[in-house]
């Protein structure tokens, strides 16, 4: 599936703005910065937030390449920026780099992460703290550095990308995964709780299983099939599902649309079935 038969207000191109200045998506005059927006939901999301007439900052941490090629792809109103996430003196410098060149940042989303398979008696603590690091405290590293330019600018909108695993489903070997992602959930209410009186909305998307490059990286043919099975057979819509699903979520999230709307989680998961608990 492709943005343009998700979303198909945007017209006859990806690369031209909606035109209707009273359209609450209407992003032109916008600065959004997308953490890891060189792949995958992120990727989705860069040329989602362009479409809509964002100046779209893509942050990636190694491969200045594929960045490249998607600021060539997408043409003006699009900068590269390399930072670890994880790493609070590079994401300083990164967002000191997007206001100097951009402006400011209206809009922050916390997309990059990194996944990992173990369970109790499986844990590896290097691996677990590698995860921490990126997951939670890469969405607190950058939400920390924007908030001033965002309060100087009189407001704002910050989306953190966490996944169903932090609210319970019950897969094999996501144990410690799904502790950095409840964190983020946590950490976004409490985000929002505090940032309301300066009009910065802070809100999740969940998405479920979503077949990117992190999540069937190695994996051959069959296993990927099997993993699409598996999907399939746990969720409502019985499909697996796709970067652009999770990017139009996060659009209306950054966008005038979801004005009212703020310490929020949209779960975007085609509705899954299998979760440890059904209390609220």
């Amino acid at each position: 599936m492709t943005l343009k038969s998700h979303f198909p207000f945007l017209g006859e191109t990806l690369n031209k703005p909606m035109l209707s200045r009273s359209n609450p998506w209407d992003l032109r005059g916008k600065v959004a910065l997308i953490t890891g927006g060189d792949r995958g939901i992120g990727r989705e999301t860069t040329k989602l937030l362009h479409s809509m007439g964002a100046s779209v900052a893509v942050n990636f941490r190694s491969s200045r390449e594929r960045a490249e090629e998607l600021k060539e792809e997408l043409g003006e109103r699009v900068e590269v920026f390399q930072a670890d996430v994880s790493r609070r003196e590079e994401v300083r410098a990164m967002v000191q780099g997007v206001v100097q060149r951009m402006g400011g940042v209206d809009v922050l989303v916390n997309n990059a992460g990194i996944t990992g398979r173990m369970n109790l008696q499986e844990f590896r603590e290097e691996e677990f703290k590698r995860m921490w690091e990126v997951n939670f405290l890469g969405v607190l590293h950058t939400s920390l550095e924007v908030i001033p330019h965002m309060i100087r600018r009189g407001g704002g909108s910050i989306v953190n990308v966490s996944s169903v695993a932090g609210l319970g489903t019950s897969v094999e070997g996501t144990t410690f995964y799904a502790v950095t992602k409840a964190a983020v959930i946590s950490l976004t209410k409490r985000m929002a709780l505090e940032l309301g009186p300066h009009r910065i909305r802070v809100n999740a998307v969940a998405p479920g299983w979503i077949e990117t490059d992190m999540t069937i990286g190695g994996r051959s043919r069959e296993e990927i099939r099997a993993m699409e099975e598996f999907i399939e057979g746990r969720t409502m819509l019985r499909r697996a599902g796709t970067p652009a699903d999770v990017a139009g979520v996060i659009a209306f999230l950054a966008s005038e649309a979801s004005s009212y709307v703020t310490g929020q989680v949209i779960v975007v998961d085609g509705g899954r079935l299998d979760f440890l608990t059904r209390g609220g």
